[in-house]
């Protein structure tokens, strides 16, 4: 039942006791002491929340919720910090953000240094400074980050420039994106790219004007070299990635996270992760459906193995916006970097196994996740609905659209009309908007990207998501992106955009869940529904919004327990000055313990 938090009676869970009085339930834990927004329409206030059994037993004023009180109730003090429900993740890569917090950081500020090819070449040699161990065990480097329009060279690294922090040693690392990167020559070597080798389907080699790999690898000739080196690391090393990823999660907030376009080893990761104890958030997986249809079938389910499950299925039309590889339905406006005049993007995939795909989704029952970034790739995923609605019925498996960067404003309508859920990336406003306003789509599309305003005119729901490692999971730069949509230069990307705080907080709580058919366990704080919160250092709807990036999490609960507590004092920094995200021992011993692992294998 859901509580009445002001001018009406409390409605306690009660039970028959003997005799046929009603014997009240008494909590484990009740909250207090400063605001709590509930992200629920009908009461979006309390003064006090009580827990039993990791659920939310009654929401209320103080008075109400004092009743529930026992001798052996804990009294969780929030001391003026403001109390949400936990955040679900609307796209994300857990196990890939492992890598991200394992790896050498190569991100441009505010999240890292590296602004030039010299200090990422820098960064590359104190990380194997600080890892040596690691580096000998694996004989692997990985860097992940670097983006080349904030690189002062406005240029990918070359194979030979990473040939200059090691030619002995395979060094791969990934761009920004997630989408390109950049191999050494010995990585090359082990991965048999020469000259001679033609560009796989969905990708492209970069070359030197003789045609020798230049060491740029873009959409599936990177995944292809990048997956092999990586899969040398072992079952262990993906556990240590999946364990790093759910704790940086839990850091900001999120106690639902996503593992987007994942594969059965990545799950099994998670679940091995989870059965140790060690997975302290729920993850929900969606495995690609181009190579895991047998594992999709046999796994899908809407009830978690512990805190793991398999969602449904994850499909890939196209690349990176501000790489140049999204498929766009017009030419890019500025393009940097040697493309033929007219240059459009291109799929990663055929028409045909978009069609197949989701026609197969559908006939399943199965939920379809379809990352399309650029306006020609959605028209691909929009028109390959169409036609399974028009064979299967109106959808009762909630389809996702994942991006939709450069959405026009009839695809709006398209996506609206055919009950699609838009997850949408406003952190690119802040991270590259600069960038999609000089070289992507120029100064007057720009302003629709992201199209949150949009959506919201229209009455939709949408996710915003951080898509993890491509940024950091970071929950008040996302939701300050969101209703700020402000740019690293100042600008202001497309003020019609922007929506409301309590619209970005519902973004990242009671929307997505419901894109995850978890809306009756998670997502707001009412009777029944799990203890998920999050304990902020500030009211997002009370502050100024240009500092909700500033916003520090405090304190991440799961099923009303602790699974992350902010260090006592500490302020939020720039992640630059925080060791694996604040915790100078965390990511040393992580990567010591798949040392070990892969030590004893």
């Amino acid at each position: 039942m859901r509580i009445a938090t002001h001018g009406a009676a409390l409605l306690l869970g009660t039970v028959l006791a003997s005799g046929g009085a009603l014997a009240q339930e008494i909590a484990d834990t009740i909250y207090s002491g400063g605001p709590i927004l509930t992200i629920n329409d009908e009461a979006p206030t309390a003064e006090a929340v009580a827990v039993k059994d990791g659920k939310i037993l009654a929401v209320g004023t103080m008075e109400e919720i004092s009743a529930l009180k026992g001798e052996g109730t804990e009294m969780f003090e929030l001391g003026g910090r403001t109390m949400l429900p936990g955040f679900v993740d609307s796209h994300g890569h857990v196990v890939l953000g492992g890598i991200q917090a394992l790896s050498a950081n190569l991100l441009p500020p505010p999240d890292g240094v590296v602004n030039d090819i010299s200090r990422l070449q820098q960064a590359l040699r104190d990380w194997v400074a600080d890892n040596q161990a690691v580096v000998d065990s694996v004989n692997m480097i990985i860097g992940f980050g670097y983006d080349n329009a904030q690189l002062a060279e406005l240029r990918h690294p070359t194979r030979d420039e990473l040939d200059e922090v090691s030619s002995e040693i395979p060094i791969i690392i990934v761009h920004q994106s997630g989408h390109l990167g950049v191999a050494n020559s010995k990585a090359l070597e082990l991965a048999g790219v020469t000259a001679e080798t033609e560009n796989p389907a969905g990708g492209v080699i970069r070359r030197d004007a003789d045609g020798t790999p230049n060491g740029v690898l873009e959409e599936y000739a990177f995944f292809d070299t990048l997956l092999p080196l990586i899969s040398q690391l072992g079952p262990k090393g993906f556990e240590a990635f999946a364990k790093a990823g759910a704790e940086m999660w839990a850091r900001f907030g999120y106690t639902t996270g996503q593992e987007g376009r994942s594969s059965e080893g990545n799950v099994a990761a998670l679940k091995a992760v989870d059965a140790r104890g060690e997975l302290p958030i729920d993850v929900v997986a969606f495995p690609d459906v181009l190579t895991s249809r047998d594992f999709i079938e046999t796994s899908v389910s809407q009830e978690y193995d512990g805190h793991v499950r398999v969602g449904g299925c994850k499909l890939t039309i196209d690349g990176s916006p501000q790489g140049f590889t999204a498929l766009r339905d017009r030419p890019y406006y500025d393009p940097v970097g040697d493309y033929p005049p007219g240059y459009k993007g291109y799929a990663a995939v055929t028409e045909e196994q978009v069609n197949d795909s989701v026609d197969w989704c559908f006939g399943h029952g199965f939920q379809i996740l379809t990352h399309a970034n650029g306006e020609g790739a959605s028209d691909m995923l929009l028109a390959a609905i169409g036609a399974a609605e028009e064979k299967y019925g109106p959808p009762t498996n909630r389809p996702v659209l994942v991006h939709g960067q450069f959405l026009r404003e009839d695809q709006i309508d398209t996506i609206k009309a055919l009950d699609v859920f838009p997850s949408l990336f406003p952190m690119h406003t802040f991270y590259w908007g600069d960038w999609h306003r000089d070289h992507t789509v120029g100064p007057v599309n720009a302003e629709d990207i992201s199209p949150t305003g949009w959506v919201r005119e229209r009455g939709m729901m949408f996710g915003s998501h951080h898509d993890a490692p491509i940024a950091f999971p970071d929950s008040m730069r996302i939701l300050s992106a969101t209703v700020t949509r402000r740019t690293r230069s100042g600008d202001i990307l497309g003020p019609a955009q922007r929506v409301s705080v309590m619209d970005g907080l519902k973004a990242l709580t009671i929307w997505p869940a419901w894109q995850h058919f978890e809306e009756d366990s998670k997502g707001s704080i009412e009777t029944g529904k799990l203890a998920d919160f999050v304990i902020l250092s500030d009211d997002p709807t009370a502050v100024d919004p240009e500092t909700l990036a500033q916003i520090q999490i405090r304190v991440t609960i799961k099923d009303g327990e602790v699974i992350y507590e902010a260090p006592e004092g500490e302020q939020k920094t720039e992640l630059r000055d925080r060791p694996f995200l604040g915790d100078p021992e965390m990511g040393h011993e992580l990567l010591d313990s798949m040392y070990a692992a892969m030590q004893a294998e």
